[in-house]
C-alpha cells in the first residue's frame, strides 16, 4: 500500500487525499462497495490495485486511520 500513497505524497495530493478520508469516513463500509464498481474501470488507468487496497482500508476497522499515519509519515 506505500507505493501509492509515497505517490500521492510526490503529487502533492496528500492534502486532497486527507480531505477525501475524511469525506469518505463515515460512510466506510458504503464507500469501499462504491470504489470495488468502480475497479474494473480503474484497470483500464492502471489502478485497480490501488482502488482495491484503498477500498480495503475502508472496510476495515482503522483503516483510514492507518492511510492518514502513513500520509503522516
Amino acid at each position: 500500500m506505500s507505493d501509492w500513497i509515497q505517490q500521492v505524497k510526490t503529487r502533492g495530493l496528500a492534502a486532497p487525499l486527507r480531505v477525501l478520508l475524511d469525506v469518505l469516513e463515515p460512510l466506510g463500509p458504503l464507500g469501499a462497495q462504491v470504489l470495488y464498481v468502480a475497479q474494473p474501470a480503474s484497470a483500464l488507468l492502471g489502478a485497480a490495485d490501488t482502488v482495491a487496497q484503498l477500498a480495503e482500508a475502508l472496510e476495515e476497522p482503522g483503516g483510514v486511520e492507518r492511510l492518514r499515519r502513513l500520509l503522516d509519515e
